[in-house]
């Protein structure tokens, strides 16, 4: 469904040590910094961008956003949210744990980035 995300960063090296930390424990490869300074991770199927925002503003988190990163299990949602406590990633929400809602049970694992956006692994259990 989407092309890429583009993720507002007030130092896009802090957030990329954070963002190698997390992606890594979903087997995601290290981003890479051009020379415009955005640092860009790449898949078959899409792209997540760090950038500097252009009009010169300090990064800020969008009010009710959330971008979701997929888990294949429940470890590595952990792994994730362990990665980025470690990386400069601060809490947010409950504790990564099981909720049930109307699309049946899944496991979320929140955290604010660096920059304060909003982000979460999420696994859905069969």
């Amino acid at each position: 469904m989407f092309s890429h995300i583009m993720i507002g960063a007030n130092d896009v090296q802090e957030s990329k040590v954070f963002y190698d930390a997390i992606l890594a424990t979903m087997g995601y490869e290290p981003g890479v910094i051009e020379e415009k300074g955005r640092c860009f991770y790449f898949t078959k199927s899409c792209v997540l961008a760090l950038i500097k925002p252009i009009n010169g503003e300090p990064a800020c988190h969008g009010n009710g956003s959330t971008i979701g990163f997929s888990a294949k299990t429940s470890d590595i949602a952990d792994a994730w949210y362990a990665a980025g406590i470690a990386n400069g990633g601060t809490a947010c929400e409950d504790l990564p744990g099981v909720r049930e809602g109307a699309i049946g049970k899944i496991y979320l694992a929140y955290l604010r980035d660096p920059s304060n956006n909003k982000i979460c692994a999420l696994h859905r259990i069969d």
